[in-house]
């Protein structure tokens, strides 16, 4: 085991054990690493630390682990295993899935040793799949409670922003997010949690503490480990070329300053420098020319640097079609999206595509919802401009777009941009939207019938316990349904992404793996730098963070085996 000091951060060529590209969830591996005796460094490209992490709602699905089991024990992993089996199928290696449930309990309790980070379950949030086998209604998903980035101290500059800025010091969790949409439909019980959460921010800003919650917990709280443990984290700093020995990776050639430098390796390098979200050649060739430019939710410097760099060391890619795809608002010029997720499952709305048509069963998760529009796609029958609509008693009851009040008016500049369009009635908005005013009215006029009977015969929405997590309790006997009336809006939809998830093939111990099988020693990969480990699935709340959290832990476990004369490479 190494006993070699940390790199001074204003070195040019230096040597450590292990360097890890990313500072999202990279942050675990380098503290599992570090926990077992490794020198770190941990290599981030843009200004911030926090990667796409720090954007996300920073849950996490990882079954089976000491917080869940402390509430759920009868959560087990063969349970876990049954449920993965039939959602994910042969769609990725068993092997890969095994590793993920046989090494998730030890990555969450490393987790909790080495960073003041505290979880908890978010109880009833279902698996995205709750009607398969294994699947659990009460849900596998956990995250972390509000932290305070104070904790970062002098670092604090150096955290990534969230993805939406609050104008209240009122960290929100996934848990509160959710009965925080329905206060003007369950005052009794969404008041106590939106007070609570308003007390906490308001009281800990008057005591010099600066609380947040979701991926800006997550993040933050893995930053305060690495910093605590004195890991060196180099911002601005750019992977450019990996240094390979007799087909060993041995190090990294880094761009920083301006300056190459080059940082041997002792053990190996981790690539968890996210996915090609912000791409666009990469994701016109390999997804969809139909994507609009950078309407990612990922983080700006995810572009696909480490995958297209592992591919020309030797490794194989799989997945690359594939993202942790989510529906959003259409951007204005010059901003970004606005996420979508509750909303599309609230009664008094619906779906449609460019003909006026509904196409989906607008309360399914996100991944599924984006996979069946690119399913159409691919079959020749596009849904070219998609929309929102509901009527006035809905935007009277819950939050939009992660920002818009109830009651509140939809931004002028929607309206200004063809973002946005109101009407008295089916056939106005139809013009209004540019889509059949026959085909509208016809498929209103089908829904509203339906909602009425609290049946969605056409996609069963409201079918799922997924579905009703998001409905709204007060409304019967379906809590995704009910028909519209009165004035009309139409909101312009995107399909965005929180990140891509093909990538670099790696195998159930994290190593990068060549088209013929073997491992490319010393080099690894974990988040969405690697094909995914749950196929074209997304098991359930948290399964992209899990998986970086998991195989950062995997991968440090087989770098420090190393040091027992376990080879690395295959």
């Amino acid at each position: 085991m190494s006993t070699t000091a940390s790199p001074d951060t204003t070195a040019a060529d230096t040597t450590v054990d292990v360097v890890v590209i990313g500072s999202g969830t990279g942050l675990a591996a380098a503290l599992a690493a570090h926990e077992k005796g490794l020198d770190v460094l941990v290599v981030e490209k843009t200004e911030y630390v926090g990667g796409s992490t720090a954007r996300s709602g920073g849950a996490f699905w990882i079954p089976a682990n000491p917080v869940l089991q402390a509430d759920v024990p009868e959560d087990t992993r063969a349970i876990a295993a049954t449920y993965l089996d039939a959602v994910v199928g042969e769609s990725a290696p068993k092997e890969r899935r095994a590793a993920y449930l046989d090494n998730g309990a030890e990555a969450v309790a490393m987790i909790e040793r080495t960073t003041p980070l505290e979880f908890f379950w978010a109880k009833g949030y279902s698996d995205y799949h709750p009607e398969k086998p294994g699947g659990s209604a009460v849900g596998r998903t956990c995250e972390s409670t509000p932290f305070d980035l104070a904790q970062l101290g002098e670092e604090r500059a150096r955290f990534r922003p969230g993805l939406m800025a609050s104008s209240l010091p009122m960290p929100v969790t996934g848990a509160d997010y959710k009965w925080l949409n329905l206060v003007m439909r369950t005052p009794a019980k969404s008041l106590p949690r939106a007070i609570k959460a308003l007390a906490k921010g308001l009281g800990g800003k008057l005591r010099g503490r600066e609380y947040t919650a979701g991926g800006q917990a997550l993040a933050a709280g893995l930053f305060a480990g690495v910093i605590r443990a004195g890991i060196p984290v180099w911002t601005e700093t750019s992977l450019t070329d990996l240094v390979e020995e007799d087909g060993r990776i041995t190090g990294a050639v880094l761009r920083r300053g301006g300056v190459d430098v080059t940082v041997a390796a002792r053990k190996g390098v981790v690539l968890a420098a996210g996915g090609f979200d912000h791409d666009m050649a990469m994701r016109h060739k390999y997804q969809s020319e139909s994507l609009g430019d950078n309407e990612s939710l990922g983080a700006e410097g995810n572009t696909g640097d480490a995958i297209v760099l592992g591919e020309r060391y030797g490794a194989a890619v799989a997945g690359m079609d594939r993202s942790w795809w989510f529906p959003a608002v259409a951007p204005v010029p010059g901003g970004a999206p606005s996420v979508l997720l509750a909303e599309r499952a609230l009664p008094g709305s619906l779906v449609v595509d460019s003909s006026g048509s509904r196409f989906v069963n607008e309360a399914s998760d996100y991944m599924s919802f984006g996979q069946k529009i690119l399913a159409r796609e691919q079959a020749g029958d596009p849904v070219g401009s998609m929309w929102l609509v509901f009527d006035q008693r809905y935007r009277d009851s819950y939050i939009l777009a992660g920002g818009l009040f109830p009651r509140q008016p939809l931004p002028k500049s929607w309206y200004a941009n063809g973002i946005a369009h109101r009407a008295d009635d089916a056939a106005s908005l139809a013009r209004s939207m540019g889509v059949s005013e026959k085909t509208f009215t016809e498929t209103l006029a089908r829904f509203d019938a339906q909602a009425a009977a609290g049946v969605d015969h056409d996609f069963d929405r409201g079918g799922s316990a997924y579905d009703r997590y998001y409905g709204d309790p007060t409304i019967g006997p379906n809590p995704n349904l009910r028909p519209l009336s009165g004035q009309l809006y139409a909101v312009k939809m995107v399909l965005s992404d929180l990140g891509t998830c093909g990538g670099l093939v790696a195998d159930d111990r994290a190593r990068v793996l060549r088209e013929d099988g073997s491992a490319i020693a010393g080099l690894y990969a974990i988040g969405n730098t690697a094909a995914n480990a749950f196929g074209d699935k997304y098991p359930g709340a948290g399964a992209t963070i899990g998986q970086g959290l998991v195989y950062g832990y995997i991968a440090a476990q087989d770098l420090a085996r190393q040091d027992l004369g376990v080879p690395s490479g295959g």
